[in-house]
């Protein structure tokens, strides 16, 4: 992406899905923003994310559900959002099947 020059976050998606696409938008020493696209897409299985900094996530298209490892699941639909703490291990357990979920990610510390 050109820094110098707007962009769409809806642009350039992924013709296949065959697996989930990462796109980094921004980053720098203490933030990282990204795009994810999912398309039936699930952490594989017994797979936690435990991460080193902070997420905020946002649902722009689509849907997905994040499973946290004590047993609570969020399901976020377009223009939900989460905040996932540091080392709160969590895997996404589902999203669409049948249209392209977009999420925006950005992980800060």
């Amino acid at each position: 992406m050109n820094p110098d020059q707007a962009n769409n976050i809806f642009a350039t998606l992924p013709e296949s899905f065959g697996q989930e696409a990462f796109t980094e938008l921004l980053s720098h020493p203490n933030l990282k923003i990204e795009r994810i696209v999912s398309k039936g897409h699930t952490s594989p299985p017994g797979h936690w994310y435990d991460q080193e900094n902070h997420e905020w996530v946002m649902v722009l298209e689509g849907a997905g559900t994040v499973a946290f490892e004590d047993g609570r699941a969020v399901t976020l639909r377009k223009g939900d959002y989460l905040n996932i703490p540091a080392h709160a291990r969590h895997r996404v357990a589902w999203t669409e099947p049948d249209q392209p979920t977009i999420w925006l990610a950005i992980h800060y510390s």
